[in-house]
């Protein structure tokens, strides 16, 4: 092995039941460089970056760090070679602070009444605000997690690994669930962690970023190894094309709208959160047939409660909520559905999905009650299987044993894609999509946004929440800004640039 390399996995090939996840790959990553390793959902790159953190084994192939050959079985063996991971989906206690999972395994001990053994938190305190200030990690170590949110979080598993004097940072899918103002902040940290000394393997499906910070690029498609890219020689859209296989369409071209009648009427809408603070203040928009609606906003702003109340998640304070010229103000939430809405939620994993069920159970969740799929209370799984299989075909839902694939399992990307199918196929008139292509590929985006706009060509309403104010401008007919619960603008999307609704966001009035 050449000395400047300092992992190198040789020929790695990894086999579960129904998929090659990883088939004959072989990557070479040099000292103190951002690597990135760029592929669709499901494309083979959280398998690879898992077995050089030892939570699997390879069936076939070599791993190297710093020149040694290394067999890992555990996580604890990377760390003992000071690899660590941050995860897609946090690994952290809820109930604990910041500082008791940055320590958790390795808490620094004292003696109490000089015999008693105990875990010395004033120690560990320290470190952390000493290592939280030197990379520029803000965090407080006594803070709990469940009281602080994901951006939070995410610092405390960087930590977690600096903590553990990692030398090797592995970072899965780090901006799926952040916002762009803590995107730009991420990427600022991984570039003093580099200048630091510290080796950056970048798992992500993000073009943008792999651009503004990454020094090569290894693209995997369906398990193989297609190409290694310095990055600076390289455009975004060659990189697109290796990654999906194909041309992919950067713009989708948008045909003229045809309103019909309103589908969805909110009246002076207010939703109070657990601790009865008003989260939404007297909303008032419609949406009609053939319209993409967008609510444009920064994160935390009241978006998602509003879709809840609509959708019967959270309870409305006050307010009315009209589906087709029904009041469904007081309807649960299947009676919602049966009333004809679908919902794709911010929360794929505790409100779109069951993830110990399997991917058949998923998409049939909100039909597994009416005929074809229930005769008088029994379920008929030979049609529920059958429904599966269409929908799977049709969405490219990509699973290694197809609809009896248990969801947890399968990659986030390939998780949004069954709520997305389940949703879109109800066939119901009002569509509500919040953060729809979060975590997914730009193939997937793709794919997504086309189904949105044939869903408004034919007819329904769609009400869009995102982060991405691309993708607002990019699919939506009107807008709504949202700032502090309360929407300061509704406009012709083609009445606002980017840069007017930017303000608005920032809470700008006029």
């Amino acid at each position: 092995m050449a000395e400047e390399y300092i992992v190198e996995m040789k020929h790695i090939t990894k086999r579960f039941p129904g998929v090659v996840a990883n088939d004959d790959v072989s990557v070479s990553i040099k000292k103190g460089e951002i690597y990135a390793l760029l592929g669709e959902n499901g494309a083979g790159k959280s398998t690879l970056m898992s077995m050089l953190f030892g939570m699997y084994e390879p069936d076939e192939g070599e791993i190297y760090v710093r020149g040694e050959r290394v067999h890992m079985s555990s996580s604890s063996d990377a760390a003992a070679l000071n690899i660590g991971m941050v995860h897609q989906h946090f690994k952290l206690v809820s109930n604990y602070t910041v500082a008791e999972n940055i320590v958790l395994g390795i808490e620094p001990k004292k003696k109490l009444a000089g015999f008693l053994p105990a875990v010395d938190i004033k120690t560990a305190n320290k470190r952390i605000s000493e290592l939280s200030e030197r990379y520029g990690l803000k965090v407080d170590p006594t803070q709990k997690i469940e009281d602080v949110n994901v951006s939070v979080q995410q610092r405390v598993e960087i930590l977690k690994m600096l903590y553990r004097d990692a030398e090797i940072l592995i970072f899965d899918e780090p901006t799926a669930i952040l916002t762009p103002q803590e995107i730009e902040y991420l990427l600022e940290i991984m570039q003093e962690l580099r200048a630091g000394g510290k080796t950056i393997i970048l798992i992500t499906h993000k073009l943008e970023e792999i651009k503004k910070i990454a020094d090569r690029c290894a693209i995997l498609c369906r398990g193989k190894l297609i190409s290694v890219l310095d990055v600076a020689a390289t455009t975004t859209r060659e990189m697109a094309n290796l990654m999906v296989g194909r041309d992919v369409l950067v713009d989708i071209k948008k045909s003229e709208p045809h309103f019909g009648d309103t589908v969805l009427e909110v009246r002076d809408l207010s939703v109070r959160n657990a601790d009865k603070f008003e989260v939404v203040k007297h909303v008032s928009f419609g949406v009609r047939a053939g319209e993409v609606f967008a609510i444009a906003g920064v994160s935390g702003n009241g978006q998602v409660e509003l879709a809840d109340a609509i959708a019967g998640l959270d309870r409305a304070a006050n307010g009315s909520i009209t589906l087709s010229g029904v009041d469904i103000t007081h309807y649960n939430i299947r009676k919602r559905t049966l009333e004809g809405i679908s919902y794709i939620p911010e929360d794929r994993h505790n409100v779109g999905l069951i993830l110990d069920f399997d991917l058949k159970d998923n998409l049939s969740l909100k039909t597994y009650h009416q005929e074809p799929f229930s005769h008088k209370g029994i379920l008929d799984g030979e049609e529920i299987e059958k429904y599966s299989d269409s929908l799977i075909d049709k969405y490219d839902i990509r699973s290694g044993q197809r609809g009896r694939t248990i969801l947890r399992s399968m990659s986030g990307g390939n998780q949004q894609k069954v709520i997305v199918a389940r949703e879109i196929e109800l066939g119901n008139p009002l569509m509500i999509f919040v953060q729809p292509t979060r975590g997914l590929d730009i193939g997937a985006i793709e794919n997504i946004h086309k189904h949105i706009l044939a869903q408004r060509d034919a007819g329904k309403a769609i009400l869009l929440i995102s982060l991405e104010l691309d993708e607002v401008m990019e699919l939506a007919d009107t807008i709504g800004v949202i700032y502090n619960g309360e929407l300061l603008k509704i406009a012709d999307a083609s009445e606002l640039t980017p840069q007017e609704v930017g303000k608005y966001m920032m809470g700008v009035k006029s």
